[in-house]
């Protein structure tokens, strides 16, 4: 929005002209976007402890957890209305990829409102039935899987890119839709597993996005992309600004969120954060760098599934508790210590996947 008014003003005074660079409007969003956060933050906390949306603590998790309940959720409602407003204010308007990430981001964030909605009002711990979540994610994934596929304009758009190999790419063709669903709605999932301590997911979504941000400029430029071998996809480098403001209100929101948690962010905003990575590493075509740089996510997920396939299979848990943060706060582990560990593996994790654009 402020691109076209910057382009009209610079008729009359010609610094104006410099809001066309793409870095220096990323920059501009991750300020907004924090800025938001911060000035909203402490009346968003008050207001969702006056309508009493307090979390519900399940009573089957770790019993330090208990003393959390009544803690404000839903502050995930705080970023997405940070990073909306900062993307439509610094984004170029005309991009597609941009309505693309804010519509996904949003259907999801939406699915995850009602989620929390049921577990505040309705105090039910569990919200929305998993068949329904599902469903509504499968819906929203081969949507943006479908229309993503219809609007490729080369096939290196379609392409696996591999990472650590100079020319390794798998064509998928009409598996890239079944593929895209599978990113958009794990990762989506995969967040939202994480989410369990205070600060533990949001900060992790933060460092990944930006990474995802520096690839999304170098895949827009042709220059950048042709130097490191990766696909050139005009229009992609706009994501910069989405990822900005994601990283500004990401960081905005864990001034409330870090330990003890002022709020939490609930699905709304972890189930949205996470098909708004999913979605972008799809853009870029960087999904296998997606999974190392997002590693904690992975594993998160992985403690999940090898635990309920080795109690249905044996009738023995693999760990104390699933997803895995539990199994170490069980073990004796501080709460703090579980959630700085994690983000220290996230930031080598991070380092790992940008320097996959080099090492080729």
């Amino acid at each position: 929005m402020l691109v076209w008014l910057a382009e009209y003003l610079s008729q009359f005074y010609s610094p104006f002209s410099a809001v066309k660079y793409l870095t220096l409007r990323g920059i501009f969003s991750v300020i907004t976007a924090l800025t938001i956060c911060w000035m909203l933050g402490p009346r968003m906390i008050a207001l969702l402890n006056s309508l009493q949306m307090g979390q519900a603590i399940r009573s089957d998790g770790p019993q330090s957890h208990l003393s959390k309940a009544g803690t404000p959720t839903m502050g995930g409602a705080l970023i997405l209305m940070a990073m909306f407003i900062s993307t439509l204010l610094w984004a170029n308007l005309e991009n597609v990829y941009v309505w693309v990430v804010l519509a996904v981001t949003f259907s999801f964030g939406l699915i995850g409102w009602v989620d929390d909605y049921r577990k505040v009002v309705h105090k039910n711990p569990r919200g929305l039935p998993a068949r329904w979540k599902y469903f509504w994610q499968s819906l929203c994934g081969l949507a943006a899987a479908v229309f993503l596929f219809s609007y490729a304009q080369s096939a290196a758009e379609l392409d696996l890119i591999v990472p650590f190999f100079k020319n390794v790419a798998i064509n998928l063709g009409p598996f890239y839709i079944l593929f895209t669903y599978f990113v958009i709605v794990g990762t989506s999932n995969a967040v939202n597993l994480t989410d369990g301590l205070d600060g533990l997911a949001i900060l992790p979504t933060v460092l990944v996005a930006g990474a995802l941000g520096i690839m999304a400029y170098l895949t827009g430029n042709y220059q950048f992309a042709s130097y490191l071998h990766i696909p050139y996809i005009s229009g992609a480098g706009e994501l910069l600004i989405f990822t900005g403001a994601l990283c500004g209100a990401g960081l905005g929101f864990l001034w409330f969120n870090t330990y003890p948690a002022m709020v939490f962010m609930g699905d709304v905003g972890s189930l949205a954060l996470g098909a708004a990575l999913g979605v972008i590493a799809v853009i870029i075509r960087q999904e296998v760098v997606l999974a190392i740089m997002g590693g904690v996510f992975v594993i998160e997920t992985l403690s999940v599934i090898l635990q309920v396939a080795s109690f249905k299979l044996t009738g023995k848990r693999i760990f104390r508790m699933a997803p895995l943060h539990h199994h170490y706060e069980l073990k004796g582990w501080p709460e703090p210590r579980v959630i700085v560990r994690f983000w220290i593996i996230t930031v080598v994790l991070v380092l790992v996947g940008l320097a996959t654009l080099k090492l080729r």
